[in-house]
């Protein structure tokens, strides 16, 4: 079953516009077992830009799809030079105001779970413990062929020593961690293999086109039904991998609320959409709550 496969969504005209007003988020979060769910937007703060928000790098970037991955080695050297070179910018990401109160509403017994759809580890660098990483982690590299599992700073070290004095100037970064480069600028870059049987090496993350393991697919369902609600942060909701829970706390009736400036797939199952950037919105409730900590948008990162 192909779970990432929309690249795109036409927002309903119909639907009610979204509020600034915070109190429907604070109200759920003081009776506790909010899960949350975040997305690309959350991250937007730390410089890792969004897929569909304004500026999102969709207008300009195709993700990498697993068909066209696994098709031929010309396109997998294409994915390693851009995710390489982003890799470097990537991986020197912070967490922003969003991600550091997200992780102080847990340290206060508010949360049931938190499930992100991104792959960047912010969640986890802000203090967040047990995150469930829907579309897997960029930190990890797996095998194809034999299915062994490495650090991503093991292969961005070979990586470093098969292509020596590599270092194009990339028009962006996306979402993925992939960066903008021509053809010209990949040029004849060297993929390396698997160390233990020479098989082709992916990222550990779900691709579009590629099916989020079902035994993770299950255990997000699970957090769901136990959760007292759903707190949607920084998604459009436009894949179906995220939308799913939505549609499944709404059916059980319990509250979805979402924080995203723009509309989402979601809006008909939420009780409320709050337009207000991710570190304002989350700080301001935080504040409501009377939580302490280093959650403002001027902090510094953990």
């Amino acid at each position: 079953m192909r779970m990432r496969p929309t690249l795109s969504w036409t927002p309903v005209e119909a639907l009610p516009p979204g509020s600034t007003d915070l109190a429907p988020v604070a109200d759920a979060l003081s009776t506790g077992g909010v899960l949350v769910l975040s997305g690309a937007g959350i991250s937007t703060e730390s410089g890792i830009p969004d897929y569909r928000g304004e500026g999102g790098s969709l207008s300009r970037h195709t993700p990498m799809t697993y068909q066209d991955f696994t098709a031929g080695a010309q396109a997998r050297r294409r994915y390693w030079a851009r995710s390489h070179l982003g890799w470097r910018t990537f991986g020197r990401a912070r967490p922003n105001a969003g991600h550091r109160a997200v992780a102080a509403f847990a340290r206060h017994g508010l949360l049931s779970g938190v499930i992100t759809q991104n792959v960047d580890g912010l969640h986890q660098a802000a203090g967040s413990e047990d995150v469930v990483e829907l579309h897997g982690s960029l930190d990890r590299v797996v095998c194809l062929v034999c299915g062994a599992s490495s650090p991503r700073r093991e292969l961005a070290r070979r990586l470093e020593e098969a292509n020596v004095g590599f270092a194009p100037v990339a028009g962006g970064i996306n979402p993925d961690g992939d960066a903008d480069l021509t053809d010209e600028q990949v040029g004849d870059f060297r993929v390396v293999p698997c160390t233990v049987c020479g098989g082709i090496l992916k990222p550990d993350v779900v691709f579009f086109g590629e099916a989020v393991p079902p035994r993770r697919v299950e255990h997000c369902r699970e957090l769901v039904r136990e959760a007292t609600s759903l707190l949607v942060l920084g998604s459009s909701l436009t894949v179906m991998s995220g939308l799913r829970f939505v549609r499944q706390a709404a059916k059980a009736g319990k509250p979805v609320l979402i924080v995203n400036l723009d509309p989402t797939r979601g809006d008909q199952h939420a009780v409320t959409r709050v337009t207000l950037p991710l570190g304002t919105a989350l700080t301001g409730v935080a504040e409501r709550l009377g939580i302490p900590g280093r959650h403002s948008p001027d902090a510094d990162p953990a």
